[in-house]
């Protein structure tokens, strides 16, 4: 099978939203009146993002899902992506399944798949993904206030603790094992949650690299401080070590949620929200001024500060 049979049949499919799709140098779209394009790529790369073996389709759908993610941290509607794929071998069975979940997260979030590339080489996965957003609505990491409330969405630390058990650095109770794995490899992005905090949040970001690490983004983007309470904490799942599980919750990352900052007089509306979409919203601490600029601190009951050196994942440290 060549190359551009491999893409007929495994990735083509008609884009409606866009004005030209595939098959042409590049693919042609057009925002909707009064909005802005919000774009982002994340490449997710054999051994690094993902373990050997991984089902494709949980793959597919991961690929295309981390990418959403960063336009729901923006308050982004997704519209359209690019898949730019990196192959050892024209596996048929495996680009079944991954395209099966690639094109599952598109159907979900309306997104059409409008170009891209392969090629022949260790396997790397790279979206492009492309969204709306009103003008003006974007959130930003720059955007925090001091007395901002920090929230954060759903259970972070799941999917850290899904890789653990993977590796056989953990052995989590039975009940926990599936949806911990489940978590690390197919996320769901947060992007209803993203486009409805458009007009209650100050600032965002997806929780990819760690909760410390990324609100630790907000905090220097803002010129402030975040202080975060211990006991307002998401809870810990009940039966695991609770060492193993306050780590991956702060410095885990792969979980997807999205960390954001609003004012107190938002509390109530979010409340609200958390039922409407049925996702836990924590309030968890608060932005304010203080130095160092940037630090995230994590406080006790007794407002004193806990040391916690692992703030997240980073690359090349």
């Amino acid at each position: 099978m060549g190359e551009f049979d491999l893409i007929a049949r495994y990735f083509a499919r008609s884009t409606p939203g866009a004005i030209l799709g595939p098959g042409d140098d590049g693919a042609l779209v057009q925002p909707g009146p009064g909005l802005e394009l919000a774009v982002t790529t994340d490449m997710l790369v054999e051994g690094t993002h993902f373990l050997p073996g991984t089902d494709p389709r949980d793959l597919g759908w991961k690929t295309l899902a981390v990418n959403l993610s960063d336009l729901a941290a923006m308050g982004a509607r997704p519209r359209w992506g690019l898949l730019a794929l990196s192959l050892p071998s024209a596996d048929e069975a495996w680009l079944a399944a991954f395209a099966e979940g690639l094109h599952a997260c598109a159907r979900e979030f309306d997104v059409d798949l409008i170009g891209g590339d392969t090629t022949r080489g260790p396997l790397n996965l790279c979206v492009t993904a492309i969204g709306e957003v009103p003008a003006g609505q974007a959130l930003r990491r720059n955007g925090a206030r001091e007395g901002d409330d920090i929230w954060i969405s759903g259970q972070p630390g799941l999917a850290a603790l899904g890789l653990a058990q993977l590796q056989g650095r953990l052995d989590l109770p039975p009940r926990w094992q599936p949806l911990c794995i489940k978590r690390l490899q197919a996320p769901r992005p947060r992007v209803q949650l993203g486009q409805a905090l458009r007009l209650l949040a100050h600032a965002a970001i997806d929780v990819s690299d760690g909760l410390l690490a990324d609100l630790g983004h907000i905090a220097r983007s803002s010129n402030l401080q975040a202080r975060l309470i211990l006991n307002q904490l998401p809870h810990l799942p009940a039966g695991v070590d609770r060492a193993a599980a306050l780590d991956a919750l702060l410095a885990g990352g792969d979980d997807y949620e999205l960390c954001f900052t609003a004012p107190a007089s938002q509390r109530l509306a979010l409340g609200c929200l958390a039922t409407d979409l049925d996702v836990p919203l924590w309030r968890i601490g608060r932005m304010e001024a203080a130095n160092p600029l940037g630090a995230v601190l994590l406080m006790d009951a007794d407002g004193q500060v806990i040391p916690w050196d692992r703030q997240g994942y980073d690359h090349f440290a």
